[in-house]
């Protein structure tokens, strides 16, 4: 096949910075200069800075001047590009007729001025010194200052610390003591957070308090606290600035606060019902546990797995919570709460007695959900989807759920290249029944899921496409896998089952046109059946909301025909077929890592890699339509236009558009980094940047597209080769999110920068001119 390439130079849009413009944004701030507002007896406080002066080193300095520099008061009035907008419509709005506008405007971004009269300098100091004996610095010394600015009716103050050497540690001793709580400390002793050679450190001495109470409460110390534990410091055997530390217990410590705790009876109401507040009196024991349910609501032959909380152990808080969680995760209950009651406990008892009571409040067993959405793609189509699911959970009593979804949609095309009038139907329906176990014919020991339990996910589904003037496509697809969480972080999702058979129906003669000129394309839909395994590995460490740095990784891995492969005969074509179908033979991997750097104050540098790599084999020469890899859109490289990128350096024809081109491939490669910012409550803005591309590979040069001899082209466009660095498509723009409790709506507009598809020489350019919109539900990254 002969390609089109448009060798017409685009023009270069340049940009210049006209004086007017420049007048303008020096207008701007002057018009939003707050200093004529201020009172004549007052300046505006612009902060407050510390300077730390020591005769020696001092360890972790920039973490004690933060959290110094925590304890300022008050925090100064935010400042913008020069500018105080929100303390700007403040004052506005205190006008005696200050209008609409700056009503709404002081309500979503207006601040109280804060004033030099308003700092306590000497209460600050007081702080100051506080926290740096907590530190271990004793006999600081602290001074302050403030400077004014008459001009700009604006002042700061700073404070300067005189801080001496700090007291450390020599030893770190527990008391002794007859009650049996002094041994259970010091079998765990040797996992203490204080080491020889520490200086003093309150917030240290603290979390050693929480962790030797974790260590007890594991231990059944259910009455426990960690109030109840204190440090004695002795200098009195040092010239020098050091100390020994000895733990005991508090005077008057209560007697059932120094004994473990056992648990004596475990009661389960399996169908808890909160608004009525009653217990039935209907139990059945299982596994040394009372069973209540009226009427049989949840067999405890499947119940009992999730519960950790065994009769005859010891009080254990971890237990419990792992216990809520796991019950949770069965999708029948909506809420979990377990309360324990002492039983007859005495203050002579060396043991106590606990009951643990789970109560469990079930979901509505129907449920059915409907949702309208109206669709707009980047081939023009346009058109309105209805999607409906029914829910039936807790099945067969055994916290089984089955769902059935399905979809119908219509979409039409407003226009291209002049051409309009295209349609398409789309139907959908969906069945999935989740087991919330693993159906596996070997026994597998609940232990190795510590965790979490696996679900089994069966799944059968059928699609109908009927595209007007080209084709129609009928998928049928079914899966048997697992899926499960391995810790907070990872997850995990098995399908060694997992069928599709696709069948292109009801072709034009236009469309088969389109496929006899590009076999590439049509070895891609003559793979009718693919019956393989996919694996999903996932890391995601974003859930952590207090950590600056955190990390997310998805892999994925799918494997295809392998088994087929041993049964399969030859057929007249060549191809090994199985029922009479010819199937597909590849293998496929990739990966999506994202870094997510928290500046604070709600800013995010976010940053994405992503790699993928399948390769026919076998049976197949190219991978099936459905598993190429395509570049470009809201969730990909948003300057260009979902499946408008690529593959390589490949441009498209310029003449006739069937909504199928072959700009996909079977290797991708995308980098993407993301400024996030705040803007006003729901609000927030970015700055992003993003580049890549897809690519063929090698494997079958036969299919590869034919290059144009007359434009001097190779005949192979789109292959990855050594110079895949020079045929990234790489675009930035500037996107708007509204963010409510994380449903997050997302507006992007970019323009590209380098466009891999313009001739050598012609490609970068920042097309500023013919920017792309996206609209999106969610981050892209």
């Amino acid at each position: 096949m002969i390609r089109k390439v448009n060798l017409k130079r685009k023009k270069v849009v340049q940009m210049r910075i006209k004086p007017g413009l420049i007048l303008l944004v020096v207008a701007l701030i002057q018009a939003c200069s707050v200093k004529k507002f201020i009172p004549d007896d007052e300046f505006l406080y612009t902060g407050a800075r510390i300077k730390i002066e020591s005769d020696t080193t001092i360890k972790e300095k920039p973490e004690l001047k933060a959290e110094l520099e925590s304890v300022l008061r008050p925090e100064p009035n935010a400042k913008i590009l020069g500018m105080r907008p929100g303390l700007y419509f403040h004052y506005k709005a205190q006008k005696e007729k200050p209008g609409f506008i700056n009503k709404f405007l002081n309500k979503k971004m207006g601040e109280e001025p804060v004033y030099l009269s308003d700092v306590d300098i000497s209460n600050t100091e007081d702080l100051l010194l506080n926290r740096l004996e907590n530190r271990g610095f004793f006999y600081s010394r602290v001074s302050s200052d403030t400077e004014k600015n008459e001009k700009s009716k604006t002042a700061s103050a700073s404070y300067e610390l005189k801080v001496p050497d700090p007291y450390t540690m020599q030893s770190y001793q527990l008391d002794s003591d007859s009650l049996i709580v002094y041994r259970n400390i010091q079998e765990n002793f040797d996992k203490t957070l204080l080491e020889q050679g520490m200086r003093f450190d309150l917030p240290r001495l603290k979390a050693e308090r929480e962790r030797i109470d974790l260590h007890l409460k594991k231990d059944g110390y259910y009455n426990f606290n960690p109030g109840f534990l204190i440090f004695e410091a002795d200098t009195n055997q040092y010239d020098k600035k050091r100390f020994d530390l000895f733990l005991r217990l508090k005077k008057d410590v209560p007697p059932k606060s120094v004994i473990p705790y056992q648990v004596s009876n475990v009661n389960v109401y399996a169908n808890y019902n909160v608004d009525e507040d009653s217990l039935t009196k209907n139990y059945e024991r299982y596994e040394d546990k009372n069973y209540f349910q009226e009427e049989l609501f949840f067999k405890p032959k499947r119940l009992d797995p999730y519960i950790l909380i065994e009769t005859g152990d010891y009080y254990d808080p971890e237990k419990s919570r792992n216990t809520s969680r796991r019950l949770g995760s069965i999708g029948a209950y909506k809420f979990v709460n377990i309360q324990y009651e002492e039983i007859d406990t005495l203050a002579t008892d060396s043991l106590g007695l606990l009951e643990a009571n789970i109560y469990l409040s079930p979901l509505k067993k129907r449920a059915i959900r409907a949702e309208l959405q109206a669709l707009t793609k980047s081939n023009n189509f346009a058109g309105p989807h209805l999607g409906i699911t029914f829910s039936n959970r807790n099945l067969f009593k055994g916290g089984e759920s089955f769902h059935i979804s399905g979809n119908v949609g219509y979409e039409f095309q407003a226009g291209t290249n002049g051409e309009a009038g295209r349609n398409s139907i789309q139907l959908a329906l969906t069945n999935d029944l989740i087991i919330p176990r693993m159906i596996f014919p070997i026994d597998i020991n609940e232990d190795f899921f510590e965790y979490s339990i696996p679900k089994t996910k069966i799944s059968l589904g059928g699609d109908y496409l009927k595209r007007s003037q080209l084709f129609s496509l009928t998928s049928l697809s079914a899966r048997f896998g697992y899926y499960w969480n391995a810790n907070r972080y990872v997850s995990h999702e098995l399908n060694p089952i997992n069928f599709n058979y696709v069948k292109l129906g009801n072709t034009t003669q236009e469309f088969r046109d389109v496929l006899i000129e590009n076999p590439f394309l049509q070895r891609s839909f003559d793979q009718e059946f693919i019956a393989g395994l996919t694996y999903s590995f996932i890391y995601n460490g974003l859930v952590d909301l207090g950590k600056k740095h955190v990390f997310y990784l998805n892999t994925n891995l799918d494997i295809a025909g392998n088994t087929f492969g041993l049964i399969g005969k030859e057929a007249e074509s060549g191809k090994k077929e199985v029922f009479g179908l010819e199937y597909a033979q590849y293998a496929k991997v990739d990966a999506d890592f994202r870094y997510h750097f928290r500046l604070g104050d709600s800013q995010v540098i976010a940053t994405r890699l992503f790699a993928g790599y399948g390769i026919p084999y076998g049976n197949s020469d190219v991978m099936p339509f459905s598993k190429q890899y395509f570049s470009g859109g809201p969730y990909s490289v948003r300057a260009f236009r979902t499946r408008s990128l690529g593959p390589g350096d490949y441009t498209p024809p310029e003449d006739g558009d069937v909504g199928y081109r072959d700009q996909y491939g079977n290797i991708r490669l995308e980098a993407n980094a993301e400024y996030r910012f705040p803007i006003i409550t729901y609000l927030n803005g970015a700055f992003f940047i993003d580049a890549g591309n897809v690519w063929t590979s090698k494997v079958n040069p036969d299919l590869q597209p034919e290059g144009s001899e007359e434009q001097n082209q190779p005949a192979n466009i789109g292959q990855f080769s050594g110079n895949f660095i020079n045929e990234f498509g790489i675009g930035g723009g500037v996107g708007l999110r509204i963010d409510i409790q994380n449903f997050v709506i997302r507006f992007d507009l970019a323009a590209p920068m380098h466009d891999p598809s313009l001739p050598a020489g012609q490609r970068w350019d920042f097309d500023i001119t013919n920017p792309v919109f996206n609209f999106a539900i969610g981050y892209p990254f």
